[in-house]
């Protein structure tokens, strides 16, 4: 079920993208950056200044119980007139290959869609072929636009390639 993140649920939030985004070994999800990035993806100082520097962001756990474990989270936030961006998809990889990335995103898209989003966008490194062929199969195509990778910028990593950035995605969620 798709919940409101609270400021409590934030050690919890940390943990699992940590591990999303970047565990190795047996653990590792199938779509791990940490070929690509060293380091942590984020901490909960980030994360609460992030949320803090940007109020419009709304940002979800889902959980098989209201007071159970954290088994996914996104962010979402109006960028534009109908546009939203989606953010921190991550899902326990002990859950994935279920089917439960796409319930996830699925409910994060029907979320905005009831909050008048017509557009999702979102932003994936380049590099993770595999996780851009993931959303295009939800939907999503590539618009052709790209942004510069934060190679300066250690908060959320230690990019291991000179060569990446991310480039954009959106879906259509809704006619104008």
């Amino acid at each position: 079920m798709l919940t409101r993140a609270t400021d409590s649920d934030v050690p919890a939030i940390v943990e699992l993208m940590n591990v999303a985004f970047r565990a190795t070994g047996s653990g590792a999800s199938w779509n791990s950056e940490a070929h690509i990035i060293d380091g942590n993806r984020t901490t909960e100082e980030l994360l609460r200044a992030e949320l803090g520097e940007r109020p419009d962001v709304a940002l979800f756990v889902w959980r098989a119980d209201p007071a159970g474990v954290i088994h996914g989270c996104v962010s979402l936030e109006p960028t534009a007139d109908g546009v939203w961006y989606l953010g921190t998809l991550s899902v326990d990889p002990r859950l994935q290959n279920s089917g439960f990335g796409r319930r996830l995103l699925r409910a994060a898209e029907e979320w905005a869609k009831e909050q008048g989003a017509r557009v999702i966008r979102l932003k994936v490194v380049n590099a993770r072929e595999t996780l851009i062929a993931w959303y295009v199969r939800r939907g999503y195509r590539l618009t052709g636009e790209t942004q510069p990778f934060p190679h300066d910028d250690r908060r959320f990593g230690t990019p291991r390639r000179d060569d990446l950035n991310f480039v954009i995605l959106d879906k259509e969620i809704r006619e104008r």
